[in-house]
């Protein structure tokens, strides 16, 4: 309401102060600053005339909705904005009745509007809904399933194109600016209406004069793909300028059926570092507000998994020619900076677009490549039909690079990773591999490479020992463990690289360390020997419990009927919250002193 008392001519101001706000603020927190940067006029314009929160706005993906955070109540909170017990870096609807619909993952919010949009009509009531998407995110199937329904239902959904990429020559934007105002205007609207009306009583004159105007518009403006969707196209015009956004906007709040309005804006306008590389300023951590220098992560003889992963493909990929990277949109994120760069002619960057990602390289498989899929356990989940059909049922031989398995940290709920073992453990024929440090790293990637199905090699966002050389030969036999120390009683079988955190609960207790490396297949025979010669078994692992790799020893030992009794430690059924990655293991009993104090309760008992 108090945005809705300025006059119009104060906006401007408004869109400079909120945009000085975003750049201090960040700056201590970090976050996805380019992109709302990119969006602030937008988001004035849309709650200034819009009748939020009645009026629905959907965000899609979420990486803009900074300033809409801001503007609907949530200024004083950005300072915990991403951090344990702050608000999400995402839109989420138990945060605030202005956040309509949760996102994270790309693509969905024509679709979600869609259905608010049929909810209204279907409820008589007098409400609108406006679904804002980015470029980047039509580039999902999704969003074309999205526009395919809602261009041929009469709902009244109005979709707003972000473009970020495109620029506009003065000329096309003057023009396309005029025909915008001109076609979404009472005039040009029952005119249209009222020839449809004459004309359609002589179906030939009819179809002369639609031919007509979609051959001018289409001459105009790159909008008859959507016209032949069934969306009246409005665009594009610049994203940034209010006195433009304005007077279309309002006039498209009275036209009905489904509309998209095509703005181009710039992804991180108003601050120059963000402007001059926005890919670095997409996703940042705290830096410098006035140099724009990103405060220094890491610390000396570490490296993340990632880059770890990036080393390897680079190496392995020079030394074998029918290696191709494939990434859904993750270049920066996945570790393919330097394949990219290094070996272009074998690097598939394919967009917002999971399904793709995968049954494309079940193509490349299956006529003799060697494709290696570079993707996030969240985003492989969008896959999962195509990972079942189209990969392990025909049993191709594709690697599969499961980044930020486990806890992500600030991201929350939206994008943690601790379903892929649960998700994957019951296809048939897929290998799922779970490093525990640098060499295993290494070493299980070589196994997975080789390996002649379908094999995934899951790693978190996190830190390990920086090798001294990069090894692209040495492999594991498939489906075996490594006992790390010997001890009695009480033994602890390890999933990946939370081995470090409880390696000195094994030494104080002297318990036998288990470095299981591999999920499925699962090593019989080890956990056969660690069942005859212990009384207790303690699984841990950084997934979810259920179905997850300690499930897999229970039904083991079931089978066997080996009744030993088995802790599974791991993540409860219930989403993660948000925080840094140590902050969130902490909470659910995943560090090392949660770790200790859950055996030592087990063991009691």
């Amino acid at each position: 309401m108090d945005l809705r008392s300025l006059d119009e001519d104060q906006l401007p101001q408004l869109a400079d102060e909120l945009r000085t706000f975003i750049i201090k603020s960040l700056s201590k927190t970090g976050g996805h600053l380019a992109s709302g940067l990119g969006s602030v006029e937008i988001t004035i314009a849309l709650h200034y005339l819009f009748d939020t929160p009645d009026d629905r706005l959907v965000w899609d993906v979420g990486h803009q909705c900074y300033p809409h955070k801001i503007l609907t109540g949530r200024r004083d909170q950005m300072s915990k904005l991403r951090q344990h017990n702050g608000i999400s870096g995402f839109p989420k609807i138990t945060e605030s009745e202005y956040d309509h619909f949760g996102a994270g993952h790309s693509s969905t919010s024509i679709s979600a509007a869609l259905g608010m949009a049929i909810a209204a009509k279907a409820r008589g009531e007098d409400r609108k809904a406006v679904a804002i998407i980015g470029d980047g995110g039509m580039t999902a199937g999704m969003a074309y399933e999205a526009l395919n329904h809602g261009g041929c239902i009469d709902t009244d959904l109005l979709v707003i194109l972000n473009d970020n990429e495109m620029s506009i020559s003065p000329n096309v934007g003057s023009m396309s600016k005029y025909l915008s105002r001109i076609w979404s205007g009472k005039f040009y609207s029952n005119m249209r209406a009222g020839s449809k009306k004459v004309l359609q009583q002589i179906p030939s004159a009819w179809e002369f004069a639609r031919r007509a105007e979609e051959h001018v518009k289409g001459m105009m403006v790159p909008g008859t793909l959507f016209e032949e969707l069934g969306f009246s196209y409005y665009g594009p015009i610049d994203g940034h300028n209010l006195n433009d956004l304005l007077p279309l906007i309002k006039n498209l709040q009275h036209l009905s059926g489904p509309r998209l309005l095509h703005i181009v804006t710039r992804k991180g306008k108003g601050y120059e570092p963000a402007e001059a590389d926005a890919c670095k300023f997409h996703g940042v951590g705290p830096y410098d507000a006035e140099t724009g220098e990103v405060a220094p992560s890491g610390k000396p003889g570490f490296q993340s998994y990632t880059q770890l992963f990036s080393d390897w493909l680079v190496a392995k990929g020079k030394k074998d020619i029918l290696l191709h990277a494939i990434t859904p949109a993750m270049r920066e994120g996945s570790g393919l900076v330097e394949f990219s760069t290094t070996l272009p002619e074998r690097y598939h960057d394919v967009g917002i677009a999971e399904q793709h990602s995968v049954t494309l390289a079940a193509g490349m498989a299956r006529d003799g490549l060697k494709p290696v899929v570079a993707i996030y356990s969240t985003f492989l989940q969008r896959a999962y039909d195509q990972l079942i059909h189209d990969v392990a049922i025909q049993d191709l031989d594709i690697t599969f690079a499961v980044d930020r398995a486990g806890i992500v940290g600030a991201d929350g709920a939206t994008h943690t990773g601790n379903f892929d073992i649960s998700y994957c453990r019951c296809i048939p024929g897929v290998i799922i591999m779970v490093p525990a440090n640098a060499k295993d790293m290494q070493e299980l990637l070589n196994t997975a490479y080789q390996y002649p199905g379908p094999a995934l090699v899951r790693y978190p966002r996190d830190n390990t020992n920086k090798p001294d050389n990069t090894d692209t030969d040495t492999t594991i036999s498939l489906g075996k463990g490594l006992i790390v120390r010997e001890g009695k009683q009480t033994a602890l079988l390890v999933f990946g690289t939370l081995l470090d955190s409880v390696s000195q609960i094994a030494v104080k207790h002297n318990f036998t360390l288990v470095n299981m490396r591999f999920v499925k297949p699962l090593d019989e025979d080890l956990v056969d020997t660690i069942a005859a010669t212990h009384e207790n078994i303690v699984t841990i692992e950084d997934g979810c419990i259920v179905g997850g790799a300690g499930s897999a020893v229970i039904e083991f030992l079931n089978i066997r009927q080996l009744y030993n009794p088995c802790l599974r430690i791991g993540l409860a059924d219930s989403f993660p919250s948000q925080g840094s990655r140590q902050q969130v293991l902490r909470e659910y009993g995943l560090d090392e002193a949660g770790i200790e104090r859950a055996i030592q309760t087990f063991i009691g008992r």
